[in-house]
């Protein structure tokens, strides 16, 4: 097992001040404070084929405890084998339905004050026992692999995804391998390895990972948990999820949904949801969907900004991944022509977020609402407010994503 590499501290918060009013002075200000979070140029890294990688930093953070105590006995039973299956299932899905989703949407009248729109609303991620969306797929792929009789499950990952995926597998009693690009390291690995994963490490990007661990499933007959292959369309469903909480609350579709993307799946399965919200009945209308991303390094916003009509692989040499900007980055977009068509059959748009601009937003959802969340998180709504910058958006309902918390 290679030698984990342990992440240098963050420098500490400067002392709280009281902003100027209005977004604009808000975000300039922010240009002078001292930066909360390290940057490309001091962790950023390319090793010997070209590949550029980062000492992640952008990883979200557990809930402690990871589950409520009192389900405690219920996850002794899930991940026991000599307990008969539907009893295990079962155990599972108590825990489930106690700890994964049903996360907290909130109205951000503060921050409505500082933009000048009107009902914004903010569905916190964090909430979640590994800190993102994440654990939404996991926990529903780690049932289904039970179901199935599998007794493994791979996955690739720089962090978050692998995170929830060893948890979920680890409560549901089967072995968990993690592919993970050899150039990357994340104080998320250890939690990984907590989980009793197996971590592999591959040369290469991302993208290899992905390929490596979908031929291990193959080979072997073992889950494969990534996005784009058999089991997208549990996944999908999975995030639609979050649609019908939204639907719950607010009892009809707002008019934007903001999201942040890389691979496209969370976006793509919220649609999902919200198509079925409509098709049944339930809703009068379905929601723009807007995707905010990395500064030209995705390739669901370029394809969308290039008005063409399918994601087109970027170059991945030309990629360059920082601490704050890797959640958001892909050069192949796995399920991107499914988060592209979302986009566009709903009138939403898509556009790039700068690092500068993420940490910015960060600050803003610490200082306003009080949600400590990963600059990434907020790649939505950057997009959505810069939008309203340049053109003032009609007075509607408007929910943001926010997909990972931090510590």
């Amino acid at each position: 097992m290679p030698e984990i590499t342990r992440l240098k501290e963050e420098p500490p918060s400067p002392p709280k001040e009281e902003p100027p009013s209005g977004l604009g002075a808000f975000l300039s200000a922010e240009e002078s404070q001292p930066e909360l979070f390290p940057t490309a140029s001091t962790n950023s890294h390319t090793n010997g084929n070209g590949f550029a990688f980062v000492e992640g930093t952008d990883g979200a953070s557990s809930q402690a405890p990871i589950i409520a105590p009192e389900l405690e006995s219920r996850k002794l039973v899930a991940a026991d084998a000599h307990h008969p299956l539907h009893d295990r299932i079962e155990a599972f899905e108590d825990i489930i339905d106690s700890e994964v989703g049903d996360t907290t949407l909130s109205r951000a009248r503060n921050l409505e004050r500082q933009v000048g729109m009107r009902q914004i609303y903010l569905k916190f991620e964090g909430g979640n026992p590994t800190g993102t969306q994440k654990d939404r797929i996991a926990f529903a792929q780690a049932m289904d692999a039970m179901r199935r009789g599998f007794d493994a499950i791979t996955v690739a990952t720089c962090g978050n995804y692998g995170v929830a995926v060893a948890l979920a597998a680890s409560m549901a009693g089967i072995k968990c391998l993690v592919y993970i690009p050899e150039g990357y390291r994340a104080k998320r690995i250890r939690e990984m390895q907590d989980y009793k994963a197996e971590i592999i490490r591959v040369p290469g990007d991302y993208e290899t990972s992905v390929e490596v661990s979908r031929e291990r499933a193959l080979s072997d007959e073992i889950y494969d948990a990534n996005p784009g292959g058999e089991n997208t369309s549990l996944q999908l469903m999975a995030y639609g999820s979050i649609a019908y909480e939204i639907y719950d609350e607010l009892r009809d579709a707002p008019a934007v949904v903001a999201v942040p993307v890389s691979n496209g799946t969370t976006l793509a399965g919220i649609y999902k949801g919200f198509l079925s919200l409509y098709r049944r009945g339930k809703t009068s209308r379905i929601p723009r969907m807007v995707a905010g991303s990395s500064h030209g390094k995705n390739p669901i916003v370029r394809a969308f900004i290039k008005n063409v009509p399918h994601c087109e692989n970027l170059e991945p040499r030309r990629i360059r991944e920082t601490a704050i900007n890797e959640p958001l980055i892909n050069w192949h977009s796995i399920d991107g022509d499914l988060a592209l068509e979302a986009v566009r059959t709903t009138g939403g748009w898509a556009q790039y977020a700068s690092d500068k601009g993420l940490i910015s937003y960060a600050r803003l959802m610490k200082d306003r609402e009080g949600y400590n969340v990963l600059p990434a998180s907020t790649a939505g709504l950057s997009v959505l407010l810069e939008q309203h910058k340049r053109e003032p958006l009609p007075g509607d309902r408007y929910v943001v994503i926010l997909t990972g918390r931090r510590s």
